[in-house]
């Protein structure tokens, strides 16, 4: 035998008449098999019976206790007659062998569980192709010949619970659901059909569950299907589907975290429960459903009678306080709350679920591993009770005669196992009580009888708002009041917080997500009364785009920014994993969504600059189009055909090519194509080459400006092509060429000096860069470039007067001026570059601004743009000097170094003069040469 070094622990015979009865029945045995076989049958009647039936058949399986499993279930599931005796008989040799494996220490938890899964699926199969095949053959399933049996007519067993997650106890029930693909049907042959599966259903769970003189082989329980009381024991897969999408409950999700098809038709169960994936993993963190699994905690407790404290004589160590249903509700329910964002949650395993979240920063590695400890003790503290007498039973000894048999079962002194069982339940209590009630631990404040600045009058009118209308959502905002109002109040602003939370209160369409959302992460209150404090435009927008809340927990939040490549990377699969093109447009927007308000809330806090929130802004946006666009032509290819050509390359033009956007911006975009001799599209509805890519353009247009339910990427600003607004939406590449370099105004080549090619067909788009540089570096008469400057900075003085003192943009010396110089500068210079600070260094270097216009330009652009970037973010550019909140001044304070908002206006005059000036220098006549 191979497998005695294996033994690493052995149970003490409480009835030692008994275990030496067994050890003299197995004689061939010695050593630790022989000690193994003596406790065993001496403490548990059950296993004492089984050695005595199957003392033949033992000894060989002893000798590799795998390939013995292996054996016996691929038996039992290859049967094919008299089904019944044939699975009894392999469950008492699979229970035999998993009690002896699992009391010698020999198979891990997983390996136990996993024996008694795999016979009960093998069992299933058999069963039900015996009932199934006696249908077929008595010509009661229309339509469905031999060869129908293996995949039981379109008819699948789903396991549940334990046995869906392979997890089975020693003596489990098991939950099935029955369901049928009604499309293997006729239409008049579906109520024959469906009567002829009900009959093979009651068949099978009587084949599986009637206790004979052989005994059994799994009792079955199939009150898990949709509204059993009504419906009948297997269903049609589309009334099933059609229930759980309309009346579908939180623990029914719960239940489908661990579904899987078992027997049958395997290939159509799996079809199924991909069509339930967006019933069971919503879209968004789903915090609500803490709540539920609390309630269903006490509603089990309730009825169980299991409600009081801990205590071990008869305590329940499946539903009692500290027991295993706790750890699974724990693993589950965390699944549920963050699996529709993360597949890899998607795991059935209780076991392998809390390792999952403990990588993904769903549970503490400390809790994950103590609870990992205590669930494999408890199961084995289960099988222990089971395997005594062969019960369906979870209850702890009430007597000091079965305290000792279990304590000797386990290898234990009684009084240690009690004081490990007790310091076990307690520590799963402590852990799990505090997650799924975390208001018993006196978290949130009283309320405060001072509201102080906090207006009475204001508070008074949020139970008419629509976010607090629903019952569930009052009773949880009950809980959460008291810490967001004391929260408000230590403010430095509590008056201004409560108007701007109020905001965020009222514009919310609906409460309870997000309040247990809030209640579950308390930080996030900080979090949004810090952003209604600061940015009530901010806080506007969260109320109607809550979800966004979700990044916050789920994953990096706060880490370094990931680049545009890994951005690029991570939307592209996101968009590959959704099922048609106007999901994956919804898909892109939520994305986007989030992203966008990392950034915001990043710069917000002081993490990242405004340059940088620029920059970020600007890598979201490349992101979005290089990903966005293949599926845009994608999707048009489908109708049209492949682009003709070379394809088209997207040119991103002003602050989208400069790489610095706002929080507000808008994209600058020419698409340039290369159809390369190739006069029309090959598609089903071929297309012109020009037709082609200005319908592409247009697509591309509306997948980014559209409003849909996620909302609208960004709007699109077209009118720096060629020709403007007159001209086609798509130029072609020679077109382009020939335009910039004979017909093109001198503005349309200072425009080109912060043009980047950001998504399309690489080689064109290396083509498109590589004319750019050539065109910049042409020689410039300075002279004429200037006059052109002067008369474009005359008409932006003509077109718009400045917002007020602290308009970043408009006036003399503000940033739209130093671009405009930075952009002449580079022409002058015969640069590439992109970017104001590379123009004024350009400037500086050929000797058109002096050192210190350079540095007066580049300060102003400095203080301009953070302005501008914090205005933007605030949703108040230009901002008003007598109108910022007190938040806000902060913040914008904070972004321009200033001390107060008079500083800011001062600093910002003089900055501009400053500026103003050395322009005025610049754009003077040059001396003749």
């Amino acid at each position: 035998m191979n497998t005695p070094a294996r033994i690493t622990r052995l149970p003490r015979p409480f009835d030692p008449d008994r275990g030496a009865e067994a050890r003299a029945i197995m004689s061939d045995l010695s050593g630790e098999w022989a000690d193994l076989i003596e406790g065993a049958a001496g403490c548990s009647p059950y296993l004492h019976d089984l050695i005595q039936k199957e003392a033949e058949w033992l000894p060989g399986a002893l000798r590799d206790l795998e390939a013995a499993r292996d054996a016996v279930v691929a038996e039992a599931g290859a049967q094919a007659e008299r089904v019944g005796p044939a699975l009894r008989r392999a469950k008492r040799r699979i229970a035999l062998l998993v009690a002896l494996a699992d009391l010698g220490g020999v198979w891990p938890l997983e390996t136990v569980t996993g024996a008694l899964t795999d016979l009960a699926d093998a069992a299933c199969a058999a069963a039900l192709r015996d009932a199934v095949g006696a249908e077929i053959r008595r010509g009661k399933l229309p339509g469905m010949a031999e060869d129908d049996i293996a995949s039981a007519g379109g008819m699948v067993v789903l396991a549940m619970g334990k046995m869906g997650a392979r997890e089975l106890n020693y003596s489990s029930d098991i939950d099935l659901i029955c369901l049928f693909d009604e499309t293997r049907y006729d239409r008049d042959d579906f109520a024959a059909a469906r009567a002829s599966l009900v009959r093979a259903t009651r068949r099978m769970a009587a084949l599986l569950s009637e206790n004979t003189a052989e005994g059994y082989v799994f009792r079955t329980d199939l009150r898990l299907r949709p509204d059993p009381s009504v419906t009948p024991v297997c269903m049609a897969m589309a009334a099933a589907e059609t229930y759980y999408e309309s009346l579908g409950r939180t623990w029914e999700r719960a239940a489908y975290v661990k579904a899987r098809p078992c027997a049958g038709d395997l290939a159509a169960g799996a079809r199924f429960l991909e069509t339930l994936t967006p019933f069971v993993w919503r879209r968004h963190l789903d915090f609500a459903a803490i709540e539920d699994a609390h309630n269903m905690r006490l509603r089990i407790r309730r009825h169980k009678g299991l409600g009081g404290p801990i205590q071990l004589d008869g305590h329940n160590m499946k539903l009692g306080r500290g027991g295993i249903r706790e750890i699974e509700f724990f693993t589950q329910t965390r699944q549920i709350i963050a699996g529709g964002r993360d597949p890899d949650l998607r795991v059935r395993g209780t076991l392998e679920g809390l390792a999952r979240l403990a990588d993904k920063g769903w549970a503490p590695q400390e809790a994950a591993k103590a609870l990992d400890a205590h669930y494999r003790f408890h199961r084995e503290v289960e099988h222990r009770l089971q395997m005594l007498r062969d019960t369906q039973t979870h209850d702890l000894p009430d007597s000091g005669a079965e305290w000792d048999r279990l304590a000797a079962f386990m290898g234990y002194e009684t009084q240690a196992l009690r004081d490990e069982l007790d310091e076990r339940l307690h520590a799963v209590h402590d852990m799990i009580e505090g997650f799924f009630d975390p208001g018993e631990g006196g978290r949130a404040p009283r309320e405060p009888d001072d509201l102080g600045e906090l207006s009475p009058e204001i508070i008074a009118r949020w139970p008419s708002y629509p976010a607090l209308r629903s019952d569930r959502a009052v009773a949880i905002f009950r809980r959460l009041r008291p810490d967001i109002l004391a929260r408000l109040a230590a403010t430095s602003h509590p008056g201004e917080a409560l108007v701007a939370f109020d905001g965020f209160l009222a514009g919310l369409p609906a409460g309870v997500q997000v309040f247990s959302l809030f209640e579950a992460n308390p930080q996030l209150i900080d979090l949004l009364v810090d952003i209604v404090g600061t940015a009530p435009g901010l806080a506007s927008y969260l109320s109607r785009n809550a979800q966004v809340l979700d990044a916050v927990i789920a994953g990096d939040f706060f880490a370094a920014w990931p680049g545009q490549e890994t951005l690029t990377a991570q939307l592209t699969e996101a968009l590959a994993a959704e099922g048609d093109y106007e999901a994956r447009l919804d898909a892109t927007r939520r994305w986007r969504r989030e992203w966008h308000f990392r950034i915001g809330v990043h710069h917000l806090r002081g993490l990242i600059t405004g340059a940088e929130a620029g920059a970020q802004y600007a890598d979201l946006a490349d992101a979005v189009l290089a990903a966005l666009w293949p599926e845009v032509v994608a999707q048009f290819a489908r109708k049209h055909g492949a682009p003709p050509g070379r394809g088209a390359a997207l040119l991103g033009m002003g602050s989208l090519g400069a790489r610095r956007l706002t929080a507000e911006s808008d994209l600058d975009l020419i698409v340039i194509y290369d159809a390369d001799g190739v006069e029309a599209s090959d598609g089903s509805r071929p297309l012109p080459a020009r037709s082609y890519y200005a319908r592409l353009t247009q697509a591309m247009i509306t997948a980014l400006s559209a409003p849909m339910a996620q909302g609208r990427l960004y709007e699109v600003d077209m009118r720096l092509r060629p020709s403007g607004n007159q001209g086609p939406v798509a130029t072609a590449w020679a077109a382009f060429q020939d335009y910039q370099s004979e017909k093109a105004w001198l503005w349309e080549h200072l425009a080109l000096t912060r043009a980047r090619v950001v998504a399309g067909a690489p080689d064109l788009g290396n083509d498109v860069e590589a004319f750019r540089v050539a065109l910049l570096s042409r020689p410039r008469n300075r002279r004429e470039v200037l006059g052109a400057v002067r008369e474009m900075r005359a008409r932006i003085h003509a077109a718009k007067a400045p917002g007020g003192p602290l308009d970043p943009k408009l006036g003399p010396g503000r940033l739209q001026e130093v671009q405009l110089i930075a952009q002449a500068a580079t022409l002058l210079a015969g640069g590439a570059e992109r970017g104001t600070r590379a123009g004024i260094a350009a400037g500086v270097a050929i000797g058109w601004l002096d050192d210190a216009d350079g540095a007066a330009l580049g300060h102003a652009y400095a203080l301009c743009s953070g302005l501008q970037q914090a205005a933007r973010l605030l949703g108040t550019d230009p901002p008003d000097p007598d109108m910022l909140g007190q938040g806000a001044a902060r913040f914008v304070l904070r972004e321009t170094g200033q001390e107060d908002v008079g500083a800011l206006v001062t600093a910002l005059g003089r900055a501009g003069r400053r500026a103003g000036e050395a322009i005025d220098r610049a754009l003077s006549d040059p001396p003749e040469e």
